[in-house]
């Protein structure tokens, strides 16, 4: 009891130290953080400048020598001019997000003045590298080395097997060959020349491959060219937007679009692009359905592909125009652009009319339908003076309670020396079809023929050889037909005037 009313509790751990006086948590951090930098002082020495290093040198503590002076002052002048240079080239480079080093005209590189890893030096790029592999002893000029017995010549297997082992390195980059570091090959010259075969085959095939993908139209797709006339397109105003591709066939691929606005004409508010491809591939024997059609005999050239594709698109344009005029039922030209042709759509709302294979018709339908059809093949060969030579149930569509027809580019008239061919083939298509669904009214194929060609070519009796009979009647009429034609001159056929067109974007020929 020290003093009186004051009791002092005794602890049972002894005399109780003196509490430290009260700190603040940010002087405890700043003095904890002092310490440690003079302890790290203490660890690292001070980097020192070059210059001053040379100064207080053991070897320079003189300085009556002429020699140590220069390379005092040219080191102090090289470390200006690199200083010079470094402000040189922040002003260059500015904020540009590609800068030019000028590293290599530096005078001095310290290891301690780079700022970035990018200044740093790998030792990948440089020719000290320890991981390199050895090159392989070859042979001198001479071709052999050694004497006597142990003569080696530049024949010499396991000598030939390390040469093609370091002649790998020289394959396509795209060639995985390995690095094989710190191992002794040998590749035999079958194994390398086999290796090489191989390289230069898929070197060939990947071209191959990326030029047909570059220069052709594929499914579904347009190479870079027509790309470019689809955005022309666009960007003129003739087009609203393109939405994408609503059908394909071998020989073009068909897209859908909003129309926008002409001069010359208006455009309906949904169009189609019918872009023929620029590859024969799929379609080789084109050439027999405009070589000798009289329109484009003096323009059709095999040796370019690409022009014959663009009158293969002109032809429909002037087919599409024949048939308006005679008030058949197929889709409007508005523009033809090379090998890309606008057309009026055949639908609504996006949706294109079913073809007439896929149409759901019952039986008064199919019966109105064929009748159009046996009316719209007599309006084209009498009145329009066309053969459509790749009529079937695929190139005729059900819209609106009409048959509309469809893909013309490939129709000839018939003073072609196949026509009559072709609209038997067309009409024993259409005659199929329609007596497979049950039109009763559906006349035979050479009734049809006749009721479509006006001609009267007797019916033989015989069924099972009827048709060679009947076929060999029309190679003989058309055989008949071009001997007139080199006697006279002329087609015993009636030519109709020349037929217009819409408007021809005018272009150059590339």
């Amino acid at each position: 009891m020290d003093q009186i009313g004051v009791v002092t509790p005794k602890s049972p751990w002894g005399h109780v130290a003196p509490a430290a006086p009260a700190c603040s948590l940010t002087d405890v951090m700043s003095e904890q953080l002092a310490n440690q930098l003079t302890e790290e002082d203490n660890v690292f020495p001070t980097l020192t400048d070059p210059a001053v290093d040379l100064l207080l040198s053991d070897e320079v503590s003189e300085t009556n020598s002429d020699q140590v002076l220069a390379k005092m002052l040219q080191l102090q002048f090289d470390r200006e001019f690199d200083d010079q240079l470094r402000r040189e080239e922040k002003r260059f480079n500015g904020d540009s997000k590609v800068s030019i080093s000028f590293e290599n005209y530096r005078m001095v590189h310290p290891y301690e003045d780079s700022d970035s890893s990018e200044d740093e030096v790998d030792w990948q790029d440089t020719k000290d590298d320890p991981y390199k592999a050895d090159k392989p002893q070859t042979t001198p000029r001479r071709g052999f080395s050694g004497k006597g017995k142990n003569i080696t010549t530049k024949h010499d297997a396991e000598t030939c097997g390390r040469k093609n082992t370091a002649r790998m390195d020289n394959f396509a980059p795209g060639v995985h060959i390995g690095d094989g570091l710190g191992m002794d090959l040998k590749l035999s010259n079958q194994v390398y020349n086999s290796l090489k075969q191989h390289c230069y085959n898929e070197q060939r095939r990947s071209a191959r491959l990326h030029e047909k993908k570059e220069h052709s139209t594929a499914e579904q797709a347009v190479d870079p060219r027509t790309r470019l006339l689809m955005y022309k397109m666009v960007n003129a105003g003739v087009l609203e937007n393109i939405n994408g591709c609503i059908s394909t066939g071998k020989e073009s691929v068909v897209f859908h679009a909003d129309g926008g606005s002409l001069e010359e004409q208006p455009v309906p508010s949904e169009v189609v692009l019918k872009v023929f491809k620029t590859t024969l591939n799929e379609f080789k024997n084109r050439d027999r359905y405009i070589k000798d059609d009289y329109r484009f005999i003096d323009r059709f050239s095999k040796l370019n592909p690409r022009k014959v594709i663009r009158l293969w698109a002109e032809k429909e344009m002037h087919n599409l125009t024949r048939m308006r005029k005679a008030e058949i039922p197929c889709p409007e030209v508005v523009l033809l652009k090379k090998h890309i042709l606008v057309m009026s759509f055949i639908g609504k709302d996006h949706i294109p009319a079913p073809k007439l294979k896929d149409a759901k018709l019952g039986s008064e339908d199919m019966k109105s339908a064929f009748y159009q059809v046996l009316h719209m093949m007599q309006q084209m060969y009498q009145k329009c003076n066309l053969v459509h030579a790749d009529l079937s149930e695929y190139n005729m569509l059900w819209h609106e309670g009409k048959v509309w027809l469809i893909d013309v580019s490939q129709s000839i008239e018939p003073r072609h020396p196949h026509a009559l061919e072709f609209l038997f083939r067309d009409c024993r298509n259409v005659s199929t079809f329609f007596q497979k669904r049950g039109v009763s009214e559906a006349m035979t194929v050479y009734e049809l023929f006749n009721a479509v060609s006006g001609m009267n070519i007797a019916i033989p009796p015989d069924e099972d050889e009827a048709e060679a009979e009947f076929i060999s009647e029309i190679m003989a009429y058309e055989k008949r037909n071009e001997d007139h034609v080199q006697r006279r001159g002329k087609k015993t056929f009636h030519v109709t005037s020349e037929d217009g067109g819409p408007p021809l974007i005018p272009d150059s020929d590339d």
